[in-house]
């Protein structure tokens, strides 16, 4: 639909904190309803996918449109566990991509981002899959640091920061140490493609090769390492790396690649 906002500029998004990550909340649940009746998911279609994803059988005295499986469709989807309301999302993106054809699923997921970024939600749909999503700057630093690692041939630095993102994504649980470890093992990967040597680990490197990254700023990358080896690949018992502190290792690992990647294909 060609809105008057979108036709004379007033539909930027304004970025709100994100502040919901384990959580459907009330209004995102009957937003998605109603997006997906605007997009030609009615309630009867609207109701199988929903059941077939709950396994739940449809109420079989409900045969009108509206009110009756219109209401059964919402006590479905706002009584469900959480993050069903994000399967569900997918299985739309699936069914207007591969079964509607109409050719909106693009402006669907468009709008679905729109509402997961104005109202704090931190996931977002990328390549028909839900996904984590941080900050506006974490997001970009990702997509520089894959853009310009697969642009420099570095394909496997660039998988394994898309692997980092499926772990913290990883629902109901994100998994923090895959997390780091892929992300660590990114910056690995550019940082011996850099100096060429192939065989040797992070912290080797960075002792071997004094100035790929300025000083003071390699110590930053040396310490990042430590917290890494000890946090990521040697878990001491009872210590798992929270949320937080992972998505800050990923984004340090992002930001290192993309500058040794750029600097390399200078």
């Amino acid at each position: 639909m060609d809105k008057f906002s979108k036709r004379f500029g007033y539909d930027s998004v304004e970025e709100v904190e994100i502040s919901v990550r384990e959580d459907a909340p009330d209004d995102l649940r009957g937003f998605l309803v109603q997006l997906a009746y605007e997009y030609g998911v009615g309630p009867k279609k609207l109701r199988g996918i929903v059941c077939k994803l709950l396994r739940k059988s449809p109420d079989s005295s409900n045969w009108s449109e509206y009110p009756n499986i219109d209401g059964e469709v919402r006590d479905l989807i706002g009584s469900c566990k959480w993050y069903k309301v994000y399967d569900l999302i997918e299985r739309l993106v699936y069914y207007l991509s591969y079964e509607d054809y109409s050719g909106t699923v693009d402006d669907f997921i468009g709008e679905i981002n729109d509402y997961f970024i104005e109202y704090g939600i931190g996931w977002k749909i990328e390549a028909e899959k839900i996904e984590i999503r941080g900050p506006e700057s974490f997001e970009q630093i990702m997509k520089s640091a894959r853009k310009s690692e697969f642009e420099a041939g570095l394909e496997t630095a660039s998988n394994e920061l898309h692997e980092a993102i499926n772990d913290l994504s990883r629902r109901p649980y994100p998994d923090t140490t895959g997390a780091i470890q892929h992300a660590m093992a990114s910056l690995e990967c550019v940082a011996r493609e850099v100096t060429g040597d192939r065989k040797a680990n992070l912290g080797d490197i960075m002792k071997k090769h004094k100035g790929i990254i300025p000083e003071p700023l390699d110590q930053s990358v040396i310490k990042a390492w430590g917290y890494a080896s000890e946090n990521g690949r040697h878990i001491r018992e009872g210590r798992e790396p929270s949320f937080s502190e992972a998505e800050l290792i990923v984004g340090i690992c992002a930001s290192v690649g993309n500058y040794l990647s750029r600097q390399n294909n200078a």
